[in-house]
């Protein structure tokens, strides 16, 4: 998965799924335009790489596109790679712009227009339907994580960083849906990249322990995990073996099972190591998150150690 993914997915019309915004052809205009514009109205931007004006209104459209948030699409068509289209048409020059409801053209325009009316044109189309706000959109984005769909996720995040860069949940889900598929190293170079402000974020910081317990996790090995645990079997105060085995669970996915070995550790020996256990425990459970079920039972375990 690459950082720009593509366009956010409507998160109040999740039945509509795919980009707000897409280049289309003659092979895909079915689909992308009439099939989809039954459920959502669909604007379809004809242009051409030579055409001045369509450089100007293209970026616009696509701006407001995305303010909607979901309430209208996108499709653009450059009418040179698509001359048959166009023909069919009647697209006699560019830029032209059709709107779609229903599975056929409703309004449209030719030429370049101000903002103010390609906003009165798109709201034409929405008929003033309610929009759902950042939150939530942002709310809808985290659910879609959860369920384990990383990339309409991240378009989701995407959209929201569009309209508020400084958004440190969006910018957390966004680096959280990159560690879902494994790119590791892109999410440690934008992290890298944050300004300070947002690296500050609570949110965003969790990421960056997950990412390093994710490193750890990584120099333990997981597939040792067998020889980790014949090793704690001959010597259940094998406390590094323990660590190690608690770390290779973690990068395995098995968390609940990483925290078990933690708490034994701290239980055998909670000084061990500088507060070895205790601190991984920490950094687990702020890089999961307060409210997760596993960070909940953890916390109840480590307090009854600590005060019994």
């Amino acid at each position: 998965m690459d950082f720009i993914i593509g366009s956010g997915t409507p998160a109040a019309t999740a039945s509509a799924a795919g980009d707000l915004i897409k280049d289309g052809s003659a092979a895909t205009f079915a689909i992308d335009v009439i099939e989809a514009s039954l459920k959502i109205p669909v604007i379809v931007d004809f242009w051409a790489t030579w055409c001045g004006p369509c450089k100007q209104l293209g970026p616009a459209l696509e701006k407001i596109v995305r303010e909607a948030r979901g309430a209208v699409r996108m499709v653009k068509i450059d009418v040179d790679k698509n001359q048959e289209l166009a023909a069919q048409l009647r697209i006699q020059s560019v830029p032209t712009v059709y709107a779609f409801a229903n599975g056929r053209p409703v309004d449209g325009f030719t030429g370049a227009q101000p903002e103010s009316q390609l906003r009165a044109f798109v709201q034409r189309l929405t008929k003033g339907a309610e929009q759902p706000t950042l939150a939530e959109l942002l709310e809808e984005a985290k659910a879609l994580l959860a369920e384990g769909d990383a990339e309409t996720a991240a378009q989701a995040f995407q959209q929201i960083l569009g309209e508020d860069p400084n958004n440190g949940a969006a910018m957390a889900g966004l680096l959280r849906c990159l560690m879902a598929v494994g790119d590791f190293d892109n999410v440690a170079q934008m992290l890298a990249q944050l300004p300070p402000e947002l690296a500050k974020n609570a949110e965003v910081a969790a990421v960056k322990t997950a990412l390093e317990l994710q490193q750890a996790a990584a120099s333990a090995g997981s597939g040792e995990s067998a020889g980790l645990r014949r090793r704690l079997a001959d010597n259940p105060d094998d406390h590094q073996a323990r660590l190690d085995l608690a770390m290779a669970y973690y990068g395995a996915g098995e968390v609940e099972a990483a925290v078990d070995e933690l708490l034994d550790l701290f239980g055998r020996d909670r000084t061990w190591n500088e507060e070895a256990a205790r601190k991984q425990l920490l950094k687990i459970f702020e890089a999961l998150g307060g409210g997760h079920p596993v960070t909940l039972r953890g916390r109840r375990r480590l307090s009854a150690l600590l005060f019994s």
